[in-house]
């Protein structure tokens, strides 16, 4: 996968076509925001609407915003503020319409979705505003149903325990967060956290990458 050079649109649909055509990438990267923008935003829809053409897999992974950096003295950004992030790209990406709009992105959200599982309820509430309709016509869980998740620290019983009832089994991945955790941490711990049978652990680790990759399947 390729890291796009946003927020830079220009640039960014020159990258889109050289890693695709040319590097043949099987997907791009993003970060959650970049600086008081979220994705979802439409100052992106030039980029989603190239991507939303390809079919293309995006991989987002959360950075502090301007807005939230370094708010609590003695505890780190990616403790609390980046699972935060996630959740609001999230939430940017369903309620503003761009889920929607390019409904051929397939996005894959990082740990687990940030805190998207645990504010179920009120993202639920918040769809069914009649403003909110048009993005929402199977309901909120409908909408983040279509979205991918991965698993990087959150292989524990009570992260894939909220996610797995938020959203179909087809759309968590596996994920470590590798080379800030070890691999091994995240397949131990998804192995021993007593959400997944064995046949539900080949979907997260292998079966679910394969249906966004199928050329792996080789």
């Amino acid at each position: 996968m390729a890291f796009l050079p946003l927020p830079h649109i220009d640039t960014t649909l020159k990258e889109i076509e050289y890693v695709f055509d040319t590097l043949k990438a099987d997907g791009v990267a993003t970060y959650t925001n970049y600086g008081d923008k979220w994705i979802g935003d439409t100052y992106f829809d030039p980029v989603m609407e190239e991507l939303n053409r390809r079919r293309a897999v995006v991989f987002t992974h959360p950075i502090s915003a301007d807005c939230c950096k370094g708010l609590l003295p003695n505890v780190g950004d990616g403790t609390v503020e980046w699972q935060t992030d996630t959740t609001r790209a999230i939430a940017n990406v369903l309620f503003n319409g761009a889920a929607t709009r390019y409904p051929n992105v397939r996005f894959i959200f990082s740990h687990g979705g940030g805190t998207m599982p645990y504010l179920v309820e009120r993202f639920e509430a918040a769809a069914r505003n009649p403003r909110m309709a048009q993005y929402f016509p199977q309901g909120f869980a409908g909408a983040a149903g279509k979205l991918f998740y991965d698993t990087a620290w959150t292989s524990n019983k009570v992260a894939m325990t909220a996610l797995k009832q938020v959203v179909p089994l087809s759309q968590i991945v596996l994920g470590t967060d590798y080379p800030a955790r070890a691999i091994g941490d995240h397949v131990k711990g998804l192995a021993e956290c007593g959400v997944y049978s064995a046949a539900e652990l080949d979907k997260v680790e292998r079966e679910n990458a394969l249906a966004l990759f199928p050329r792996f399947r080789a």
